[in-house]
């Protein structure tokens, strides 16, 4: 069994077009071939502001699968540390035997969630997409939009944060990092108003987005909410939307917003990521639709970038044994 530091898996992997393409394939996956994927085990630590996941997903005809721990303790950064933390285990499925460890604190969680938000962005927002509205201002609001940009030419950044100086700095890391212009917000409503792609990157519990901030055109990813404590959007802006997608319908009932929808019309219409990357249904079909999609975050997608980072290594272990 192989253990490998976060500053390893760090040399191999990024957050570009490869990887979004991977995370994409996992969406279409749970479509396409025999899934077997338990529901999420979860701990929370109120004392801590805390939560503790456990998610995993075997997929039919691959030789490992992976089960990910991963934290989130939302008080970390008033004492300098990152809210997101965990590991990953790839398991052998024909011996059980734990091929490796990627003690990752969180990286790869963080890599495949932002993909999977950029997979959103490529099948639901519009194309000419320029302008992007962040409510949070936490790690994932950096990956998400990073991911972005590698399917919509994004050249426009609103923020949103509660904190309005951890808002300033992530105005100044973003500035910094890539070529984008940033400008902070006062209230949610004008990040919103004037973007067309909107993400909400957050642990909120009350909701942070409202319907009538929202018009024709737009398209939404919500990510934050994966336990049933949490909520991100007001129950009218799935309402109001036009298509609504999520990545597993189940999970999102149980622990996403479409738990907040006692619509069994609209519940009916909502298509899962998978089913449009892999071409059963359509995604956006004009540019007047306004689109959401909500993502919990599937085990499937940890199988998969977990097998994809492994590749990655030994292909580096094995250049330098040359």
């Amino acid at each position: 069994m192989r253990l490998y530091s976060k500053e390893k898996i760090q040399q191999v992997i990024q957050l570009n077009s490869k990887v979004i393409t991977e995370v994409e394939s996992a969406f279409t996956a749970l479509q396409t071939k025999k899934v077997t994927m338990p529901p999420i085990m979860r701990i929370d630590i109120p004392a801590s502001n805390g939560e503790v996941d456990i998610k995993s997903a075997y997929v039919e005809g691959y030789d490992s699968f992976a089960v990910k721990l991963s934290s989130g303790f939302f008080n970390n950064p008033k004492l300098g540390l990152p809210s997101a933390n965990g590991m990953m285990i790839l398991i052998d499925t024909t011996t059980g035997e734990p091929k490796a460890v990627l003690a990752d604190n969180g990286l790869l969680t963080d890599i495949r969630t932002a993909a999977a938000g950029a997979v959103a962005a490529k099948h639901l927002s519009r194309e000419d997409s320029r302008t992007v509205g962040i409510i949070g201002t936490g790690s994932q609001a950096k990956y998400q939009l990073e991911a972005l940009t590698n399917v919509r030419p994004i050249d426009q950044v609103f923020v949103y944060g509660r904190n309005p100086e951890r808002a300033l700095q992530y105005k100044a890391l973003i500035e910094k990092t890539f070529d984008l212009r940033v400008d902070v917000k006062e209230t949610p409503s004008e990040a919103v108003s004037n973007s067309d792609v909107i993400i909400t990157t957050t642990p909120a519990t009350e909701p942070v987005l409202k319907a009538e901030w929202l018009h024709a055109g737009q398209h939404v990813t919500a990510m934050g909410s994966d336990a049933q404590h949490k909520q991100e959007l007001e129950n009218d802006v799935i309402k109001k939307a036009d298509l609504v997608v999520c990545d597993v319908k189940e999970q999102s009932m149980m622990l996403g917003e479409l738990r907040t929808v006692s619509n069994k019309e609209i519940l009916d219409q909502v298509h899962e990521l998978g089913e449009i990357t892999s071409g059963q249904k359509p995604g956006r079909s004009n540019d007047q639709q306004l689109t959401i999609c909500d993502l919990t975050g599937t085990g499937v997608q940890d199988t998969q970038i977990a097998r994809y980072a492994w590749e990655l290594l030994n292909s580096k272990e094995d250049d330098s044994n040359e």
